[in-house]
């Protein structure tokens, strides 16, 4: 008989601990998963699944847009904002019950209630304490206001997800991919739309084209990026709120949404007293098998603040369960994985950027493609897609496919098994195209616009 109630407790019931725990079950293994919210985590319920609805949602306005091209006569469209988000909201409620059953279904244990580290095995939930062989902290991320005055009178994207109102105008501080998604979804639902950002370009981190070509084409939309601008205060006038700019500028809105960054979710887990090691914003820190500098406690997810994706936290979540429970060591690979920003046009990238491959790599060949698309021919809209190749000169490998543009994270999610699999430009060059598509341009992009 095991001296412990469980053969592992995850604290955290988002999409890693889910994973993991269900895999850990099938196995056999006694698994308990401890949740002090709703059952699903950020991704599920207040991330990219109601972020994703709400984007289809807004974006029928260019559908109606470029409807009169086609033909089309479309009179008195409108969008009810609260009949959307409550339409995401049954959505979200529904998936939230498939995510409980899964979990009763595969044998895992719900502890509901904030989970708090007693000592290395042990974890208290709702003043009751449980132990576990091994303890998995799946906790994710949560969005951070930064620390000015006012802030409080801002919302983050967890607010912003549920809106009772759509806001006139809409300032959002802040350049990364949450930013840029919920501009779009703002935008295209007939908000104002102001994307203040601290550093004199967007989406920092990205390759240098998607960054440009993502913001011609919002400011073709009509949203207004402003570089270089911090927000020194907020405060209230007339009902709406004033955003006081460290250059001196006051910017009045309806809303102001703080899209600023995710901090790993550790406050108050007990892990210090455990002795846990965490970095310096608080984050988990492991090794590549997810395991802590305590034997007994693993980490996966964004709580290690690493990779910050879903799939990763599922991949790192799984494996984990099949080296503790399926004597099957294993370990998620950081290489290539394919990421999406769905902003309005979308964004979708996987391998390395031009940056980032001339540091690992030096010699490269770099291939490049901007073409409008066949549906704006006859709609008219003034938008193009872009698509990027990079090529190490040395191997002839592709080491980095980005796109900017519609179905872009439906055309790299093919991408990414080629260079998971070490494809070429030659084997690329080889590919037929499908055609009459976007998709095409990858295996037909013949000249190199950069040389070694």
């Amino acid at each position: 008989m095991s001296a412990f109630d469980y053969d592992l407790i995850t604290i955290g019931a988002g999409s890693g601990g889910v994973a993991g725990s269900r895999r850990a079950a099938s196995y056999g293994a006694r698994v308990a998963i401890c949740e002090d919210g709703r059952v699903g985590g950020t991704c599920v319920i207040r991330g990219c699944v109601p972020k994703k609805l709400l984007m289809y949602g807004s974006q029928f306005s260019d559908a109606f847009e470029d409807a009169a091209g086609y033909g089309w006569t479309v009179e008195g469209a409108r969008l009810d904002w609260a009949a959307l988000v409550a339409a995401k909201d049954r959505e979200i409620d529904r998936l939230e019950g498939i995510y409980r059953r899964m979990l009763d279904q595969g044998g895992v244990a719900l502890l509901a209630g904030r989970a708090v580290l007693v000592d290395p095995h042990t974890v208290e939930v709702a003043g009751r304490r449980h132990t576990a062989e091994r303890i998995m902290i799946a906790t994710g991320g949560r969005p951070v206001r930064p620390e000015i005055p006012g802030a409080e009178l801002a919302i983050t994207s967890n607010e912003a997800l549920s809106l009772p109102e759509l806001p006139g105008e809409v300032l959002i501080v802040g350049g990364g991919y949450i930013a840029l998604e919920f501009a779009g979804i703002f935008r295209s639902a007939g908000a104002n739309v102001t994307v203040a950002v601290r550093r004199d370009r967007i989406l920092g981190g990205f390759d240098q084209d998607v960054r440009a070509s993502v913001a011609e084409s919002l400011q073709k939309r009509g949203i207004a990026i402003r570089p270089n601008t911090k927000v020194a205060a907020l405060s209230r006038q007339d009902g709406r709120i004033a955003a006081q700019l460290e250059d001196g500028q006051v910017l009045v809105v309806d809303q102001v949404l703080m899209a600023t960054g995710r901090a790993p979710n550790t406050s108050g887990l007990g892990l210090e007293a455990c002795g846990v090691a965490l970095g310096k914003d608080g984050e988990v820190k492991v090794d590549g098998r997810s395991r802590t500098n305590v034997p007994s406690i693993y980490a996966v997810g964004d709580v290690t603040d690493r990779i910050n994706l879903t799939p990763w936290a599922i991949a790192e979540g799984r494996a984990l369960a099949e080296t503790l429970f399926n004597d099957n060591p294993m370990q998620a690979d950081p290489e290539n994985v394919p990421a999406a920003v769905f902003s309005q046009p979308p964004i979708a990238t996987v391998g390395l950027s031009e940056e980032d491959a001339r540091e690992r790599y030096g010699k490269l060949r770099i291939y490049r493609s901007r073409f409008r698309p066949m549906k704006n021919t006859l709609s008219g809209r003034d938008e193009q897609t872009m698509m990027k190749l990079v090529v190490d000169d040395a191997t002839d490998k592709v080491v980095g496919c980005h796109m900017v543009g519609p179905d872009g994270a439906e055309i790299i999610q093919g991408l990414a098994i080629a260079l998971k699999c070490g494809a070429t430009k030659r084997q690329f060059d080889q590919t037929i195209g499908l055609h009459p598509t976007a998709a095409e341009e990858f295996v037909t992009m013949r000249d190199p616009v950069a040389q070694p």
